[in-house]
């Protein structure tokens, strides 16, 4: 085992692969980086002397792990080759990932802000990884997030159950913020008038070339909007900063039958209806109004 100054010393748990304990290795006792290393630990920020057992690893910045005991896996075995980092990445991961990416952040410009080694956050986002307390602390503030929303606490809760800014102010928005915030596509809900009376239901809609899109089925309900005024919301709720925004657009809602815009939707889709199931009707809304709104600080 060897290790430079600023490499991620990883201990695991012998049972589950879990991260047990991680640190930043500041100081090394041999000129050719073998043990035993100056580690300060994550969870307390307190440096002690490490000699390194089997159940740890080092973490190299745009490297591998070097394992201090690497077991032999024959060709083709399970966690051997480049699928293993998908086939063991944790819902911890993919939201660290998810959120990294949702604010334009890279892995290195969010490990500085989190005071971790960038290969370790990204083995944090590709590996089964349990950190301490302290990583998800940093992790949290570094993402403007909080720990129980990376470990995926309340998920099962509606949005905007936190306590209210001591002096919010609402903003509208223009046109053109609108048609921005509008145009990061993903989900939205859609208002329709069925037999049953008014209805607002979730879609994974596209933008292309200002008009909304979304696919459905022809006896779903949010194809009942062909051939009316439709109205279709989308909004974004920072939980962590009790602020957010919301886009309200109007428009008829159409069916679209010509093949080359069918296609042409199709080939700008982000991603499959999360629904599932025969979804292949798109059904397009031209706003001709488009208006929201916007929660901040006063101070901001």
């Amino acid at each position: 085992m060897q290790a430079h100054l600023g490499d991620q010393l990883v201990i695991e748990s012998p049972a589950t692969g879990a991260t047990r304990r991680d640190g930043e290795i500041i100081g090394l006792h041999h000129k050719d980086g073998t043990p035993p290393y100056d580690v300060r630990w994550s969870d307390t920020q307190v440096v002690t002397l490490v000699f390194p057992g089997p159940d740890a690893h080092i973490l190299h910045p745009g490297h591998e792990p070097e394992t201090a005991r690497e077991p032999s896996r024959p060709p083709g075995a399970a966690g051997a080759g480049a699928d293993s980092c998908a086939h063991h990445t944790s819902d911890l991961g993919r939201r660290v990932a998810t959120e990294r990416e949702r604010q334009g952040m890279t892995r290195a410009e969010t490990a500085r802000r989190a005071r971790m080694a960038p290969a370790y956050l990204a083995y944090l986002e590709e590996q089964q990884a349990d950190p301490s307390l302290a990583t998800l602390i940093n992790l949290a503030g570094a993402l403007n997030t909080t720990v129980q929303a990376l470990r995926g606490g309340g998920t099962e809760m509606p949005p905007g159950q936190g306590v209210a800014l001591a002096h919010p102010r609402l903003l509208d928005l223009g046109p053109e913020e609108c048609r921005i915030l509008l145009s990061t596509h993903g989900v939205g809900r859609v208002a329709v008038s069925t037999p049953d009376g008014p209805a607002v239901v979730p879609v994974n809609y596209e933008v292309v070339d200002d008009v909304i899109a979304f696919r459905t089925a022809p006896d779903s309900v949010p194809g009942a909007a062909v051939g009316s005024d439709t109205a279709f919301e989308v909004d974004h709720v920072d939980e962590a900063m009790s602020q957010g925004w919301s886009v309200l657009a109007v428009g008829p809602a159409r069916l679209v039958t010509d093949p080359d815009d069918v296609q042409r939707l199709t080939e700008h889709s982000h991603t499959a209806p999360w629904a599932g199931g025969e979804r292949e009707m798109w059904v397009s809304i031209r706003p001709t109004s488009l208006t929201g709104r916007r929660i901040s600080p006063a101070d901001s």
